[in-house]
C-alpha cells in the first residue's frame, strides 16, 4: 500500500465520501488524461516523435487511469 500511495498521492487525499474532494480530483485526472490524448492525437503525425510520444502518453492515459480508479476506492472505503 505504501507504494501506490508513493505514485499516485492525490487519490489518498480525498477523504471518505468527501463529494467536493472527490469531484475535484476526478475532473484533475479526467483533464490530465484529455490533454495527453489532444497531444498524442496532434504529435502522431510526425514518423519518428509520433512512436515516442505514443509510448509515453500511454503511459500516462495508464497513471490517469489507476488515478481515477483508485479515487473511486478511496472515495468508497474500499482502500484507506
Amino acid at each position: 500500500m505504501d507504494i501506490l500511495k508513493k505514485l499516485w498521492p492525490i487519490p489518498f487525499k480525498i477523504t471518505e465520501k468527501d463529494v467536493t474532494s472527490f469531484v475535484v480530483q476526478l475532473v484533475i485526472f479526467i483533464l490530465v488524461c484529455a490533454v495527453a490524448g489532444v497531444l498524442i492525437g496532434i504529435l502522431s503525425l510526425v514518423p519518428i516523435v509520433g512512436i515516442l510520444v505514443g509510448i509515453v502518453g500511454s503511459l500516462v492515459e495508464l497513471y490517469g487511469l489507476i488515478g481515477i480508479i483508485l479515487c473511486i476506492l478511496v472515495f468508497l472505503g474500499v482502500i484507506k
